[in-house]
């Protein structure tokens, strides 16, 4: 791991703080006059709890940056309320919840690439391709003079 200075927090990195995992959702300079000093005021996520905060740390505080460990996988099947992926290095398959997700499950093909990242051996994120190609199934018949 390796620490960096406050001003070098930037929106997505994430920072290991208070014992967790914190992914950095905004970030900004603030500079009061007189003595006291300018900071940075940083919104971020707790990973696991999915809970948010708003944290101050002076300019010159150090702070620990997490590094993941990002994995090509392959969506393969969607098993009941969970999601089954492929390692495409070692084959293996890895099965999360739904609510892993974060409602990116409707943009899952079978066999679509995607990013996992894992943090100490447990996945802590997905990263989706930007777009996908969908069909329209269904949709209801237009209302004349409805524009």
């Amino acid at each position: 791991m390796a620490k960096v200075e406050a001003v070098q927090i930037r929106p997505g990195n994430l920072l290991e703080w208070d014992k967790r995992i914190w992914r950095v959702l905004k970030s900004y300079h603030v500079h009061v006059g007189g003595r006291g000093g300018a900071f940075m005021q940083v919104e971020m996520k707790d990973i696991e709890a999915g809970t948010k905060t708003n944290q101050r740390f002076r300019t010159e505080d150090k702070v620990e940056r997490a590094y993941v460990d990002p994995r090509d996988m392959e969506y393969l099947y969607q098993d009941g309320d969970s999601y089954v992926f492929m390692d495409k290095e070692n084959y293996e398959q890895l099965s999360l919840p739904a609510d892993f997700l974060e409602g990116q499950a409707g943009y899952l093909l079978p066999n679509t690439d995607v990013q996992i990242n894992f943090y100490n051996g447990r996945p802590i994120g997905i990263e989706i391709p930007p777009s996908v190609v969908l069909t329209v199934v269904d949709t209801e018949p237009g209302i004349k003079n409805a524009t």
